[in-house]
C-alpha cells in the first residue's frame, strides 16, 4: 500500500493520518446534520468533536501502549509516532465516551440523545479510518491463499512484507460502514434514547469479536478469559457486548416505566 501520501521537503504527509483526519470530518459533519435535526446546538457538537477528537486519540495511544508496554519501555521515543499506527479503537472509545459524558453534563445536554447522534458517526468514520490502516499496513490480517487476498510490499508497511494475507483492515471497513448505514437508516425509529448508542456498541463488539480470528498482528496482547486464550481486542469485545445488553435492557425499562407513569 502507500504508507506516505507525499514530501515536501523535510514534511512527510502520511496517508494514515490524512485518512484520520478525513473520518474526523466526515463523522463531525454528519452529527453537525444530526444535532440541528434533533433540536441540538450543532456549534455545542463542534465543540464536542474537538474534545472527543483530542480525548481519543490519547486514549487510543494510551490503550496500545499498556498493551505493548515492554516495547515502548526500551523504546518510549515511539509512543509518540502515531503516524506508524498504533491507535487502538477501543481505547480510543472509552476515552472519547468519558470525555463526552463530562462536556455533555458541564454544557446540559442529553448524554443518550447526543449519543444517539455520535453512534452512526462513529461507525462513517472507522470506515474511513480503516483505509488508513490499510495504507499504513496496521491491524494486517493472517496469511491466506484466498484469491482477494493482498501482499504488502512498500518497504514503509507497518505489515509483513511478502506473504499474502487476509485484508482485515478492508473487512472492517466494509463491515462498519454497513453499520453505518443500518443505524442510519434506523434513527429515526429508535424507541428511546440511548437505543441507538447501545445498539452500535453490541454489533461493532461482535464484528471485532469476529475479525480478532483473522488477525495476524500479535502485538495486540492476548489475555486468558474463561480458560481461553483471546486478544485484547476480543476480551474488550465481549466486555463491551454484554454492557450493551445491560443498558439496553435498563434504558428500555426507564422507557416503559416513564411512558406508564
Amino acid at each position: 500500500m502507500h504508507p506516505v501520501l507525499f514530501k515536501l521537503g523535510p514534511l512527510t504527509i502520511h496517508t494514515y493520518g490524512v485518512l484520520v483526519a478525513a473520518a474526523f470530518l466526515a463523522a463531525i459533519f454528519l452529527a453537525s446534520r444530526e444535532a440541528t435535526r434533533k433540536g441540538i446546538d450543532p456549534e455545542r457538537i463542534m465543540d464536542l468533536g474537538l474534545y472527543v477528537l483530542a480525548a481519543a486519540i490519547v486514549g487510543s495511544r494510551l490503550f496500545e501502549v499498556a498493551v505493548n508496554y515492554e516495547y515502548y519501555l526500551s523504546n518510549p521515543a515511539d509512543i509518540f509516532k502515531i503516524w506508524k499506527g498504533g491507535l487502538v479503537f477501543y481505547g480510543g472509545f472509552i476515552g472519547a465516551v468519558a470525555t463526552g459524558i463530562w462536556f455533555l453534563r458541564k454544557h446540559g445536554l442529553p448524554v443518550w440523545k447526543v449519543g444517539d447522534i455520535a453512534a452512526p458517526c462513529i461507525a462513517l468514520g472507522q470506515s474511513i479510518g480503516r483505509i488508513g490502516c490499510l495504507e499504513a499496513g496496521c491491524c494486517y490480517g493472517k496469511p491466506t491463499d484466498l484469491p482477494w487476498a493482498i501482499t504488502f510490499t512498500n518497504p514503509d508497511t507497518l505489515a509483513v512484507m511478502g506473504v499474502p494475507v487476509h485484508p482485515t483492515q478492508v473487512y472492517e471497513s466494509l463491515g462498519t460502514f454497513l453499520l453505518f448505514l443500518a443505524l442510519f437508516a434506523y434513527r429515526k425509529r429508535i424507541a428511546f434514547d440511548g437505543q441507538l448508542f447501545w445498539l452500535y456498541v453490541l454489533a461493532y463488539s461482535v464484528l471485532r469479536f469476529c475479525l480478532e480470528f483473522l488477525r495476524g498482528d500479535t502485538v495486540r496482547g492476548f489475555v486468558h478469559v474463561a480458560g481461553f486464550d483471546v486478544s485484547t481486542g476480543q476480551a474488550v469485545a465481549i466486555g463491551a457486548f454484554l454492557t450493551a445488553v445491560t443498558m439496553l435492557t435498563r434504558l428500555k425499562a426507564a422507557s416503559r416505566r416513564k411512558s406508564a407513569s
